[in-house]
């Protein structure tokens, strides 16, 4: 994913030299190519996450666009106030990029776990929260908060995770992308969990339990129309996200199943309990701990029955 995003913004700014990119002093050979031919347009901000906003809102208030690059919690909750008071409430032109969504970066413990940034920051006024399932997706996201007014979030997980679009996809924000059709189940994931929630669908399927799969890749604005859909002509709908259930994708399928008059599917939330994930290990290791992995995954839509 994060190879993607930089190819993409390499592309667009040299078509537009009032694209910047801030960094929080990382990515140091992911952005060479960037730095080398945009110098003009590449800033090391420096282990100063919340000055590396303010930065970056001062310029988009004079016509930048800004990308702002950082791991995980580091350019998000470290600077949420600068997030909501200077981006947001000025709707500047500001791109928050977090490297390292869920547990991506799981060997460094609590700190490095981005687990709740989806909630937080999907609870602010004015923001875009984006969080592509692979690479194909990324590149869309990309290229998409880049014309798109206003401040925008897009999570990703940090490198070699694997391409699930083998063809071109219709990427439009606020509209999730259906990857499966299927009867009384409908899966709706976010991020970089989408390959584990695919392969515990094919799973299910080979079972004879064979499940709708759809990518939510936009948090916020929410793909209502959707939910409301599956909500009428599902028995269940289940959410996958690395990241809390409290607040984030699972939420915002609540919310709007319970506005409905009469919602006929159960909903089932697969995440992050409400709980720190204080284990250390790596992702895949942390997924299973949690019930992400491909086979937890198929044992709690089993249990449905």
């Amino acid at each position: 994913m994060r190879d993607a995003m930089t190819r993409v913004l390499c592309e667009l700014a040299e078509r537009d030299q009032n694209l910047v990119l801030v960094t929080g002093d990382l990515g140091f050979g992911v952005f060479n190519e960037f730095r080398e031919r945009f110098p003009r347009q590449f800033i090391n901000a420096g282990v100063a996450e919340q000055n590396m906003t303010g930065l970056a809102v001062g310029m988009a208030l004079e016509g930048k666009t800004v990308f702002t690059y950082s791991i995980g919690n580091f350019p998000t909750l470290r600077c949420l106030e600068q997030i909501r008071n200077d981006a947001c409430y000025h709707n500047a032109n500001v791109k928050i990029i977090a490297v390292g969504g869920g547990f991506t970066y799981g060997s460094l413990g609590i700190s490095h776990h981005a687990t709740e940034d989806l909630s937080i920051l999907r609870a602010l006024p004015d923001i875009t929260v984006v969080a592509p399932g692979d690479p194909v997706e990324t590149e869309e996201a990309t290229r998409a908060i880049a014309v798109r007014q206003g401040t925008c979030y897009l999570r990703l997980g940090r490198g070699g995770e694997s391409i699930v679009h083998q063809t071109g996809i219709d990427y439009v924000v606020g509209k999730a992308i259906k990857l499966f059709s299927g009867k009384d189940i409908a899966i709706i994931t976010t991020g970089g969990i989408l390959k584990n929630a695919i392969e515990a669908r094919q799973k299910l399927d080979a079972d004879g339990t064979p499940a709708a799969l759809y990518s939510m890749h936009t948090i916020k604005p929410f793909d209502r129309e959707l939910v409301e859909s599956l909500a009428t002509s599902m028995k269940h709908i289940v959410t996958i996200e690395e990241h809390t259930i409290v607040g984030g994708l699972g939420s915002a399928v609540a919310e709007i199943i319970a506005q409905l008059l009469s919602p006929k599917a159960q909903l089932n939330m697969i995440g992050l309990q409400d709980c720190f994930s204080s284990v250390v290990g790596d992702q895949e290791y942390l997924r299973s701990i949690y019930g992400l992995s491909v086979e937890k995954i198929v044992t709690s839509i089993k249990r449905l029955g």
